[in-house]
């Protein structure tokens, strides 16, 4: 009977403690607590939510993007059923996003793991080789395009360095369709590399130093101790790495638009949305079906990494 009273005068007593706390937050408190998450909330919503669901919803509709709301037609299912049949740039655009998914996976984020481990040894040059390896990152990708398609154009620094200086001995960089993704991937990793060495090294220095003394003390090799004991730590950093990889693959667009408009073997699913909302046949139902492929594609990395974000805040 005490132990009853007890406890029903803790909670009395803490019902107004939590009611107290609550009056502590002043008008001007809850105005300013409102716009700064009302605020943004309802930018996020009307930039993001509201432009994505309209995008869904004209994807099954016909319009050229002349006229009034009044000319969009509703078309069902065709826009998608033309897509996967008669566009002929689809198929080349999703096989150039895959290989650019596996060239980021096989090549460029591996060498990124490696810099890393070289320069977090701390070797004598470190912070040139560092600065070195993160500059790109600074550039954006168009301002990346431009640089690279000076350097390889016909009349560019290549050609010139080689001394082929007018157009019939000049070699076309960009004129090969087989072999322009390739230049391409190349130049696009240039980029991922130092990304992928930076996310790396911040997550090897907050590893536990006393993982390397523990490994050092049973004779391993610092190579070994990497792969067997640092890497495996970095699980989160590495879940990060592989939804940033699988993004940047697929939202891929400044980079080759700015070469030779993602036309000559470099189509790309964003460039194909750009040619189709904006380009000279507009196709704003092609464009939103487009665009809604390219968002259900992308949604899958992007709950992986809100999932790996909200697990460790737990």
């Amino acid at each position: 009977m005490t132990s009853s009273t007890s406890t029903k005068t803790a909670a009395a007593e803490a019902t107004p403690r939590r009611r107290r706390r609550g009056h502590n937050f002043t008008t001007t408190d809850r105005a300013v607590l409102s716009g700064l998450v009302g605020g943004p909330t309802i930018l996020h919503i009307l930039l993001v939510w509201i432009p994505a669901l309209c995008t869904v919803a004209l994807s099954f509709t016909y319009w050229d993007g002349i006229g009034g709301l009044n000319e969009i037609h509703w078309v069902g299912l065709k826009n998608y059923q033309q897509i996967f049949t008669i566009y002929q740039d689809f198929k080349p655009a999703v096989r150039n996003n895959v290989l650019w998914l596996g060239f980021f996976a096989i090549i460029a984020t591996p060498l990124g793991v490696i810099l890393a481990y070289y320069i977090d040894k701390e070797l004598k040059g470190t912070k040139f080789f560092q600065t070195a390896f993160y500059l790109p990152m600074v550039l954006s990708l168009a301002v990346t395009g431009i640089v690279w398609d000076y350097i390889f154009r016909t009349n560019g620094f290549v050609n010139s360095v080689m001394g082929n200086t007018d157009a019939q001995t000049a070699v076309s960089w960009f004129g090969d369709p087989h072999k322009n993704i390739w230049i391409v991937l190349i130049i696009a990793s240039w980029r991922h590399i130092g990304y992928v060495m930076l996310l790396y090294l911040a997550g090897m220095k907050s590893v536990d130093p006393s993982l390397h003394e523990a490994a050092a003390i049973d004779g391993a090799t610092s190579w070994y101790t990497f792969r067997k004991v640092i890497f495996p730590s970095l699980r989160p950093v590495n879940v990060i790495i592989i939804v940033i990889t699988v993004i940047d693959s697929l939202r891929a667009f400044d980079l080759v638009y700015i070469i030779n408009r993602g036309r000559n073997g470099l189509q790309l699913l964003g460039v194909l949305v750009y040619d189709n909302i904006f380009g000279e046949a507009t196709r704003i139902g092609w464009g939103s079906a487009l665009a809604t492929i390219l968002f259900a594609l992308s949604i899958i990395p992007i709950m992986l990494y809100l999932y790996q974000t909200f697990k460790k805040d737990k």
